[in-house]
């Protein structure tokens, strides 16, 4: 056979025959975490959840399933579209995940607010100097009592 030097990039979507995937493995491929101990250490937190049950990294994920990922102060709620064991680019694997339109309405929301709090902070023009960050120290201790 002739190799003709090019390589597919195609997203390692599985075929019908194998019906589940890993959730860690899938998680990874899908690009919700960086890397597997990364999607294992949620899993195992408790970050993830897989049709309102609690996940393990080995469950199997199967098309159709409803999974509920906490990352940072980001939630996703997702129906699983397809199964993928190789990671691809993000355009690519979005086609292995589809959200759901409250969580798309929750993260925004939750977007927005985030920027409404930030909004009325101004950050000081210097660094406070010995006397000033003595007062705040002890402006700090009044909360504590």
């Amino acid at each position: 056979m002739a190799n003709s030097g090019t390589k597919s990039r195609d997203v390692g979507i599985a075929s019908a025959a194998s019906e589940s995937a890993r959730l860690d493995l899938w998680l990874w491929a899908a690009r919700f975490f960086k890397t597997r101990a990364l999607a294992k250490k949620a899993i195992e937190g408790g970050k993830v959840e897989v049709n309102q049950v609690a996940g393990k990294p080995s469950k199997p994920v199967h098309v159709g399933d409803r999974l509920a990922i906490a990352r940072g102060e980001e939630r996703f709620e997702v129906d699983v579209a397809a199964l993928g064991d190789q990671r691809g680019s993000a355009a690519q694997v979005q086609s292995l995940y589809r959200e759901t339109e409250a969580s798309r309405n929750a993260r925004a929301e939750a977007a927005e607010r985030r920027r409404l709090e930030r909004h009325g902070y101004a950050k000081p023009p210097t660094k406070p100097d010995k006397r000033a960050r003595r007062l705040i120290i002890a402006l700090g201790d009044i909360d504590a009592m």
